[in-house]
């Protein structure tokens, strides 16, 4: 049996799988789902609510990389992908404390490719929010470039709406890698600079220079929140197949897909043996209506 965590303020429902991948598998108020809940029973990590992103967030092509001279292979990681994808933090065991209304997941033997690291993640739950902190250490014994995210999934039905504010946006090949990036003053279709509905087909959009808020509107069945935070999360991933489907994803992460061969390496972070980075958002609820 899965041990679980569950922390309780007020109205709000916060329940954690750190055996299975450091997930979040349920974050409810008053009964109604904030984020899509697990269905308790499947061992995909995408089937649970939210899982941390670390090393790295989203696909590298090639399965490898060059720093400073020197060349870094990843292997697949998930299958069904050619290319390693979101680093392996979601797919390993954390170990988990509680105190009030606070738990703590700790990786202590992240490894992936050249990656050897530590990563921690702190929830602290509110009666009208959840602040969620994720940090990384680089235990590799070498510099290597580093990036985190946080990939919440959360319902979606006919009334869901989405606002958030960007630059612009990278466009994906067949490979969902980074085809064009297209600023969104010329192409509105694709922004959410106004409340609206996602789109009726497939989105797997990556917007950058994103201004650190999102607002999303679910009327009734789900509850409304609001996503938040600050640098070294400039980056937001929407996701969804299809209005067909049940959910979407708002990524918050630190670097586009495949900064590693983007020029500059944007989002990404230098590390040195011991150095550490550390990202964080809050989603809260509660005056936003449903």
């Amino acid at each position: 049996m899965v041990k679980l965590l569950t922390l309780s303020e007020g109205p709000a429902k916060l329940v954690l799988a750190p055996e299975l991948g450091g997930a979040v598998v349920q974050l409810d108020v008053e009964g109604v789902p904030v984020l899509r809940p697990w269905d308790g029973a499947s061992c995909d990590p995408f089937s649970m609510a939210c899982n941390p992103l670390v090393p790295f967030s989203n696909r590298i092509s090639k399965g490898e990389f060059e720093w400073y001279g020197s060349r870094h292979t990843v292997e697949p990681n998930l299958e069904g992908e050619s290319l390693p994808i979101h680093g392996d933090g979601f797919q390993r065991r954390w170990l988990g404390v509680m105190a009030g209304n606070t738990a703590i997941l700790d990786l202590p033997n992240g490894k992936i490719g050249p990656w050897h690291y530590q990563a921690q993640q702190r929830f602290e739950l509110r009666e009208a929010s959840l602040c969620l902190a994720l940090r990384v250490t680089n235990t590799s014994g070498i510099s290597l470039p580093f990036g985190l995210g946080i990939h919440p999934w959360f319902p979606r039905t006919q009334q869901t709406k989405l606002q958030f504010d960007a630059e612009s946006f990278w466009s994906e090949d067949e490979q969902h890698l980074p085809k064009e990036k297209l600023p969104l003053e010329l192409h509105p279709n694709w922004s959410f600079s106004s409340l609206k509905h996602l789109p009726e087909t497939w989105i797997n959009n990556a917007y950058c220079n994103w201004k650190g808020a999102a607002q999303i509107h679910q009327g009734q069945g789900a509850m409304s929140c609001r996503v938040s935070t600050k640098a070294p999360i400039e980056t937001a991933i929407v996701y969804s197949p299809s209005s067909r489907a049940t959910f979407f994803c708002f990524e918050p992460v630190s670097h586009p897909v495949d900064a590693f061969h983007l020029d500059g390496h944007p989002g990404l972070r230098e590390l040195k043996p011991g150095e550490g980075l550390t990202a964080s958002i809050e989603l809260s609820w509660g005056d936003t209506g449903r």
